[in-house]
């Protein structure tokens, strides 16, 4: 085999190599990155040109993510936190509107308090979306539906619902020994809604009483 012939050949096997190297380390990229975002992975797909610019978005978050100085809560700020909780969510029942404004301030709060910044809704999210990919979505919703002027009240309980999602996420799971865990959508129905009888229905831990 001559000299030029297996140049040639070398090219072509180094760049067989460079594009195999290339292929199987994006596919591995995507994987981690999927993995790492969940639901939030495929929302950038969606919203982006492509593939490398949604992977590309990604990345610039997690590195952005990786130069905040977060920190937990300390224990006594995690029980203030859930005692607001539990104090506002009995209050929807009287003020729907007015409940998840407050819900919206109150995941704000906390967020300052972790070392988010909270400069912007759409960078509180991207931020939140690294370690909170999978539920990032219900902060999105709850945010959409308290800039809406006609959401009725099954929306803004919907919202709540939302917000506490993200809450939960953030202070770490609410328990309590006055009652079971409760579901989800265990959220206080409007007043307007509500039948006039003694029951008494207890929500993560705090008792409102149905008039």
């Amino acid at each position: 085999m001559s000299t030029v012939a297996i140049v040639i050949l070398v090219v072509v096997l180094l760049a067989a190599l460079f594009a195999a190297g290339w292929y199987f380390g994006g596919m591995a990229r995507s994987r981690r990155l999927r993995n790492r975002f969940g639901p939030e992975y495929d929302r950038s797909l969606e919203s982006a040109e492509n593939r490398r610019v949604a992977e590309r978005e990604l990345t610039a978050r997690e590195k952005r993510h990786a130069e905040l100085n977060l920190r937990p809560l300390s224990v006594a700020a995690r029980a203030r936190y859930i005692e607001e909780w539990a104090r506002l969510q009995e209050r929807f029942v009287d003020d729907p509107a007015d409940t998840v404004a407050s819900a919206d301030e109150l995941v704000h709060s906390v967020m300052r308090d972790r070392g988010y910044p909270t400069e912007g809704f759409d960078q509180q999210a991207a931020d939140l979306s690294v370690e909170h990919g999978d539920i990032v979505g219900h902060y999105r919703d709850a945010h959409h539906v308290r800039g809406r002027g006609d959401a009725d009240t099954e929306d803004l309980r919907g919202a709540l619902v939302h917000y506490r999602r993200i809450f939960r996420a953030l202070v770490g799971p609410i328990e309590t020994t006055e009652a079971p865990a409760t579901r989800e959508h265990e959220v206080p129905v409007a007043r307007e809604h509500t039948e006039h009888t003694p029951d008494d229905t207890t929500v993560d831990g705090a008792r409102m009483t149905r008039r």
